[in-house]
């Protein structure tokens, strides 16, 4: 943490030498002077915010420190002078200490609940369609393949990394699970909470499962239930979720391909 903040200070220096001195340690701090004396504001934009929590999941100190300086950056009085935009975007959603989010001021849009951005999560169902019939591939087994997430506003979703590739290839097959370990699978369903090993089961079978998706912590350590491991799953693409119903299933062919394997490897 503390390079990354040197860093970024080093390159604001270059572009405001009045404001920035080579003691200045504090991205936040350093930030907030700026605006002070030059009124700009920024935009903050950061890919997979969640890296460290997946990247380094057993060291707490770690995640303390960045979880303090993101709260540096986007909350309280002096981010809202310095701060006009923050974006950021990962697999887990904001981190909870214990029922309240750090980051309490961001708009959410996650698997759970997408809101406006459903649309943009993948490919709709009349964009595959039309996909289909400029390639001249079979629609019905484009969907039975890769439908099955399913959010209010949008209807049905498809992988778009999965589209493109039966497409190019000229042949349906399990092309996104093949960007996830499978290790991870396994480790979470091996955890067995509640029962979980037969839950998963019952959805290969097509049934559904009933999950309370609020407990979860937003991290990959704090499982207590086979709530808080069905939840994950969800965020992490390998389930689907029935927000009305509130329940998860395995949403297609290419998702089911994966629990087979890991039900199979774990005996």
């Amino acid at each position: 943490m503390s390079y990354f903040q040197e860093q970024v200070i080093a390159e604001l220096k270059k572009e405001h030498p009045d404001c920035v001195k080579d003691t200045d340690l504090s991205l936040p701090s350093v930030l907030a002077k700026i605006n002070a004396q030059t009124k700009e504001q920024f935009i903050i934009i950061i890919d997979e915010w969640d890296c460290l929590f997946r990247e380094d999941k057993n060291n707490a100190a770690l995640q303390k420190e960045y979880i303090n300086l993101l709260r540096g950056l986007f909350k309280g009085a002096p981010s809202g002078a310095f701060l006009k935009l923050a974006y950021i975007t990962g697999i887990l959603p904001i981190k909870k200490y214990g029922t309240q989010s750090a980051l309490n001021n961001f708009r959410e849009h996650t698997m759970v609940s997408p809101r406006q951005m459903a649309d943009y999560i993948g490919f709709t169902e009349a964009e595959v369609k039309a996909l289909c019939k400029e390639h001249h591939m079979p629609f019905e087994e484009m969907q039975r393949w890769y439908d099955g997430y399913f959010f209010e506003a949008s209807r049905h979703i498809y992988c778009p990394n999965s589209v493109i590739e039966a497409i190019d290839s000229r042949e349906f097959g399990n092309y996104w699970s093949q960007t996830e370990t499978y290790e991870s699978l396994l480790v979470y369903i091996a955890m067995d909470f509640d029962g979980l090993k037969q839950f998963i089961v019952n959805m290969l079978a097509g049934q559904t499962c009933s999950t309370d998706v609020y407990s979860f912590q937003n991290d990959l350590t704090s499982f207590n239930s086979s709530d808080d491991v069905l939840t994950l799953l969800i965020h992490m693409g390998y389930l689907a979720y029935d927000n009305k119903q509130k329940t998860v299933f395995i949403p297609n062919e290419e998702v089911r391909g994966a629990f087979l394997r890991a039900i199979k490897n774990d005996g």
